[in-house]
């Protein structure tokens, strides 16, 4: 074999096995594709609490597979944290079941789609928490304001803020965790942005102490469109945690239902933080205030955004 040739062929060689490695890294699961399973999971719960006022039997035994995957999940998780590696075949088969039940709770007579929202907002006049916006009808109100103040809605931060680091009039972003919606009318759909703003920070050091924060949300964009308003935050919650407690959560609570349990796990309230009745989150203890990024923050309307 000449020089040339075998050079050509080691590049060949070469090639391919960068193409299969590019293709085994897309085929990895990641730890956001597990998020996105825990997202469907909680999200298949508030579908089939719907379902117990309608077809009470079929909730029953929905509930009963739901558990199952549930865990199944949970499963998954501490398999990628402690091996590094999930197979895809297992992951898509969750998947997959979790769609179907869900279209199986809420009817569909075609192929189960797959959601983005989580358990999240409380209710308050009629208006609650429920499925993705695209999977229910969207319609205009005519007249005033349709979101009462009040109004509590979860939302997640989209970055890590920390008392240490963060700085006076600081952005910062956070999502909508679920739809809110009147009737069959999506206000807020998930996904939804809102903008928020660090207006005081106080740094953990040897005469304070303690590290605070005080935040809150000026901007929300619906369907791409921005709306001014004011909101407060009201509870910080661990994005992550135990199966058993969700189960409570999910079967006794309600759509809707969040504070005391959590999307994709069930965990409470964030320890060490206290949260003031103006938004001022502290620390318990003598260091800085730290929200993760995935933190659930419940947020209450004081200023509700003008949707109609």
């Amino acid at each position: 074999m000449t020089r040339q040739r075998w050079i050509s062929q080691c590049g060949a060689a070469a090639i391919v096995m960068a193409f299969a490695s590019a293709a085994a890294a897309q085929m990895n699961v990641t730890t956001s594709d597990i998020q996105r399973l825990q997202d469907d999971a909680y999200q298949a719960g508030a579908d089939v609490s719907r379902l117990r006022s309608t077809d009470p039997n079929l909730a029953a035994q929905l509930q009963t597979e739901l558990d199952d995957l549930r865990d199944e999940v949970v499963y998954l998780k501490v398999k990628l944290r402690k091996e590094g590696s999930v197979s895809r075949n297992d992951y898509a088969d969750v998947r997959d079941r979790i769609q179907d039940l869900r279209s199986r709770a809420r009817g569909d007579s075609g192929t189960a789609r797959q959601g983005s929202g989580t358990w999240g907002t409380g209710t308050s006049g009629g208006v609650s928490g429920g499925v993705v916006g695209s999977e229910r009808p969207q319609r205009t109100h005519g007249g005033s304001t349709a979101i009462a103040s009040g109004q509590e809605i979860d939302v997640r931060l989209e970055g890590t803020l920390d008392s240490g680091t963060a700085q006076v009039e600081q952005r910062f972003q956070a999502t909508t965790v679920v739809d809110l919606y009147r009737g069959n009318d999506v206000l807020i759909p998930a996904g939804s942005m809102l903008r928020g703003v660090i207006s005081s920070v106080t740094k953990a050091t040897r005469t304070e102490r303690k590290g605070s924060m005080t935040i809150s949300f000026d901007q929300i964009t619906i369907r791409g469109r921005a709306y001014p308003m004011r909101g407060i935050v009201t509870q910080a919650i661990e994005s992550e945690g135990i199966k058993g407690e969700a189960t409570r959560i999910g079967a006794g609570a309600g759509v809707g239902a969040i504070i005391g349990g959590i999307i994709g796990g069930v965990k409470g309230a964030l320890l060490g933080v206290l949260i003031g009745g103006g938004g001022t989150i502290a620390a318990t203890e003598g260091k800085d205030v730290t929200l993760p990024a995935g933190t659930i923050l419940r947020v209450r309307l004081d200023q509700p955004p003008g949707v109609k």
